[in-house]
């Protein structure tokens, strides 16, 4: 019997799945069909993804709530339909697009109007992907402008940082009493420790 498929993919871990999933279920596709990936944009690796194509076979049916779930761009989205459609022999259905259902039109008009509709939406779906990193870049620039500034905050030295130092130094506590009393780590209390030392004018200089 032919198989029915779903495919889920979520960017990042702390965001959610559950629109596609209800998408899925409306589908009726079995859950032991559905495959999950939560990865970062970065590597792109999926697991799920391939053993979801290892399992397909020619016939089988694909379920995809949008195009930009095949991949993070133009290419990568064409590639994958290729694999999917050419190679694989699979139908593909996308939920959000139902022009984009290889069931429909097997004919040559029906196969040329796919695949022109498939080719702008994948060009959609890259050039807003460029777009959002393009305004996240501009938001940063002119955050940093005003002064915000991203990262860890700076941890500072406590008061008692003069006093811990000097018996440390007198030899009557360890290292790690003062690291533990400062709340600093090593590279940060160092970083602290020349500061410090700039301050009062000392010229005895940390080569840590």
């Amino acid at each position: 019997m032919k198989q029915i498929y779903g495919y889920v993919r979520v960017s990042a871990s702390d965001q959610h799945e559950d629109r596609q999933l209800i998408a899925m279920n409306e589908k009726q596709i079995p859950p032991e069909n559905i495959y999950i990936d939560k990865i970062s944009g970065k590597d792109f690796l999926r697991p799920g993804y391939a053993a979801l194509v290892k399992n397909m076979e020619q016939g089988d049916l694909l379920y995809i709530l949008s195009i930009d779930r095949l991949g993070r761009n133009y290419e990568e989205i064409q590639n994958q339909w290729r694999i999917l459609t050419k190679e694989k022999n699979v139908d593909v259905a996308v939920i959000d697009m139902p022009l984009l259902d290889t069931r429909n039109g097997k004919d040559l008009m029906g196969t040329f109007i796919a695949d022109l509709v498939l080719q702008v939406l994948s060009f959609v779906a890259h050039s807003e992907r460029d777009n959002i990193r393009k305004r996240q870049a501009e938001g940063i620039k002119a955050a940093q402008v005003r002064g915000v500034r991203f990262g860890r905050p700076v941890k500072s030295a406590p008061d008692s940082f003069a006093v811990l130092v000097r018996s440390w130094e007198q030899g009557e506590v360890t290292f790690e009493d003062v690291l533990k009393k400062t709340g600093l780590t090593k590279s940060t209390f160092y970083r602290r420790l020349r500061e410090y030392r700039l301050t009062k004018g000392s010229v005895k200089m940390c080569t840590f």
